[in-house]
Parts: C-alpha cells; structure tokens; sequence
C-alpha cells in the first residue's frame, strides 16, 4: 500500500519508541487514494462535490466538475474500493495475529526463548523484538503482495516484483532497528518508572521524532526513491518557482527543490514537502512534470509551497506531540489495564515482561486507527489551506489560475485513479486531503479579487 503503508507502520514504531502512539499526517496512497483525499464537512458549505460521468451525459463537462470516462471512472471505483478494503483488511489481520500470539502463548513463548539465550535484557531484545516483527510481517505479506498485484492490474505502479520486494526488505529492516531502538528504550523507562515511564518515554519521544524527520530526506527517502536537483533538469521550472517564493516573501533557495523520479514505480503524479531545518525541502515527482503543463505544475508547487511558507511541518509536529502524550498516557493506562485482566492467561509477569511488548504493539495499532480520523481533519484543514495559498500566490503570475488549477486537480484524479464519489464514513476516517470534486470546485469558484474581497494569505 505504497507510501501509505509505510507511513502507518514507521507511525507503529515511532509510537512503540514514542510510547506509541498515533503518528503524523503523511500522504495516503492507497487509503488516501484512500484519497488524495478527505472531505471536509466545512468544506461542503463552499462547494457541493459534483461528478459527471462523461459516458452517461451529452455536450463536454462543465469546468467545475471532477469528470470521467466511463472506462476510467469504473477503475477508480474499482480501485478506490479495492483500496479501502485492503486498509481496513490489514488492520483486522495484524490484531488478529498479535491477538493469537498472545493467546496461544506465541509471545510468552519468545520471551522465554529469549530468556534463555542471554541474561542480557539488551540481548533479549535482539531476540524477541525481530521474532515478534517478523511474525506478524510474514502474516501481512500475502496481503502487502496482493496490493501491489492490484496496482500493477490497474497500471498505477510500473514496479517490478524484484524492486518492490528489494523495497520491502528495506522497509521491513528499517522497522526492525526502529523496533529495537523502541523496544530497548521503553524497557528501560518502564524498569526504572513502573508510574511514570509513559510520560518520560513522550519526553524522549519528540527529540526522536524530529530527529527522524530531520534526516530522513537524507538517509530514508533514498533508499527508496532517486532525487536529484530539479535545478539541473528543470531550470525554467525553478525559474518560475523563483518568482513565487519572491512574492510570498519567503525564498527557497534553489538547492531546496527537488526531483523524485517517481516514474520508476508509478504512473501517479504528486509533490510534497518534507524535512526541518537544514533538511527542509520541495520534493515534486517527475510523473507530475510529465503530465501537467508548466502551468498546472506552478499550481501544484505553489500548493507545496503553502506549506512551507504556513509552518505546516512544524505546526503538524506540535498537534503529533499533544497527540502523542494523550496517546501515552492511555498506552499507560490501558497496558495495565490489559495485563491486569489477561495476564495470566497469556503467561505476563508484568510491564517490564519482554512478552508485554505484544501487548503495547496491539494497543498501539489500535490507537493509531482510532486517532486516525483526527489526524486526517487536521490534515485536512492544511490541505484546505494549502489549496487557498496556491490559488492566491499564482493569482496574476499564471493566467486563469482558477481554472489552472482546477484543471490540475482534474489531472490528479484521472492519474491516480481518485475516487469520484468516496462515502462521508470514508472521507471522515481516511482522507487525509478534501475529496477531489470538491477541491476542483472550490479552486473554481474561489475569487476573493473581483469579489473585492483581502486575499486571505497572499495580499
């Protein structure tokens, strides 16, 4: 499930190191797709998501409507449903196999196997932590290939299986030295603060988290993906960002734009922007340059660039942090509250038990999917903003840059397969972005200038 995928289980560790609990606002892509995604009930009142089925109307869709032709609307409902299916899927499995292992006493049966190799609580860690992941990732792999075969069938990925499985032992490496930094970490805290670990392990928590973010453009990103300068292949392109960064009064210097070569795994379109500080960057997909004209491309940075210029990174890490301690607090609470009822049956001693840590990976992922409507409407609600920002920064440097960018979000719906009418149930848990009708249309409409009306960011 792509990016997504990946997003949501770092998001697992993170919160087994953090204390674990939801993590950050990522992109979805399947879920998303599962999105490109969200809606926003606020957003309703300004714009009423319209589709049109090219194949089942007469004249040419309106400007203002999300259209697609009959072939193509049935993938992206075929697809987007197929999406939603497997994100739901997935989460049913990994708790019903961490479950199983608790019952069954699988994980006790680890701890003692680890126990029994070294006296070292270090050691045992590098026993049981990678027995515990491995266990439940084989369990997800039909499911993980399965995704990728349904991509492939629908020509959204161009990934070869040797790549994609090259892809997902790195990813799959990658949780494993997380999981152990976490693992190690919270045995610690819980050992020395049997009543106040979950709020140390928060402290210990937020400098992890944005250390994380901080390299991982760096030394993650890569490992997945090429980028290179988009100075050196694009230089008009970084030409015209130029001027808008200009006039929002925010430069990014040209050493902070960025190509991803997408188009060795995907056939999707997208642009985002990661990293802190040093590390802080533009990142746009060269399937985006590919299928947009220069124009829409300029929207769609000046989108990327709302972030930037909005403090979106930043902001975002604050709501994870005050996400992060409410979520430890109830790791806390509902680990003991766990073990106080089922310890005996699944053979836990207690917190400090390595066979506990089953337990906080089950809890975890079930407050990461309960959170996730929240971290969505918060996504959403920068996705908005964002959308307003790249409206008003290409407003007189593009011309027509309402219907630029609505044509630009016509072109991310048709590549992405988004889906054409996603339901409220849909929209309120997954959709990290408002659903693509209604950004169309709100691109559309929205003209503060000849309504006399200040621009709300861009004066």
């Amino acid at each position: 499930m792509g990016k997504l995928h990946r997003l949501h289980r770092i998001g697992v560790l993170l919160g087994l190191v953090l204390a674990l609990v939801p993590a950050g606002a990522g992109q979805t892509r399947a879920a998303e797709k599962v999105s490109r995604n969200g809606a926003s009930v606020w957003l309703s009142s300004l714009a009423a998501a319209r589709v049109h089925r090219q194949a089942n109307s007469s004249g040419s869709p309106k400007n203002d409507e999300y259209h697609l032709s009959r072939d193509r609307y049935e993938k992206a409902v075929a697809y987007s449903r197929a999406s939603y299916t497997l994100y739901f899927g997935s989460f049913v499995l990994v708790v019903g196999v961490l479950l199983i292992l608790l019952r069954s006493g699988v994980a006790a049966r680890y701890r003692d196997w680890a126990e029994g190799a070294t006296d070292k609580r270090w050691g045992q860690a590098f026993i049981f932590v990678p027995l515990l992941l491995v266990t439940v990732d084989l369990f997800e792999l039909p499911l993980r290939a399965y995704w990728h075969s349904l991509s492939l069938h629908y020509q959204m990925s161009v990934q070869s299986w040797s790549s994609w499985l090259a892809d997902w032992g790195k990813e799959r490496l990658l949780m494993l030295g997380f999981g152990l930094i976490v693992a190690i970490g919270l045995s610690f805290a819980i050992r020395r603060s049997p009543r106040r670990w979950w709020l140390y392990s928060w402290l210990v928590a937020l400098p992890l988290a944005a250390f994380f973010v901080f390299i991982a453009p760096w030394f993650i990103d890569p490992l997945f993906n090429t980028f290179e300068p988009l100075q050196a292949t694009h230089p008009e392109l970084v030409a015209s960002i130029t001027k808008l960064t200009q006039r929002a009064g925010v430069p990014i210097p040209p050493e902070r734009m960025f190509l991803m070569k997408a188009s060795q795994k995907t056939t999707a379109i997208d642009a985002y922007v990661t990293g802190l500080g040093a590390s802080k960057r533009v990142v746009i997909w060269d399937t985006t340059i590919q299928k947009t004209t220069p124009e829409e491309t300029l929207f769609i940075v000046g989108h990327e660039l709302g972030h930037y210029v909005l403090g979106h990174i930043w902001k975002g890490f604050l709501f994870f942090a005050v996400m992060l301690l409410a979520g430890c607090y109830a790791l806390f609470r509902a680990l003991h509250g766990a073990l106080g009822r089922w310890s005996g049956e699944w053979r836990i001693y207690g917190a400090e038990d390595w066979a506990s840590f089953a337990v906080l990976f089950l809890l975890v992922e079930l407050g990461i999917f309960l959170a996730t409507p929240i971290g969505n409407a918060f996504s959403r609600m920068q996705e908005h903003a964002a959308d307003v920002y790249g409206l008003e920064v290409t407003h007189g440097i593009i011309a027509n840059s309402s219907e630029v960018a609505a044509r630009s979000f016509q072109i991310l719906g048709e590549e992405d397969l988004a889906d054409p009418d996603p339901s409220p149930f849909i929209t309120l848990w997954l959709y990290s972005h408002p659903p693509l009708a209604e950004r169309l249309a709100f691109a559309y409409d929205y003209d503060p200038w000849d309504r006399g009306e200040q621009p709300k960011y861009v004066k």
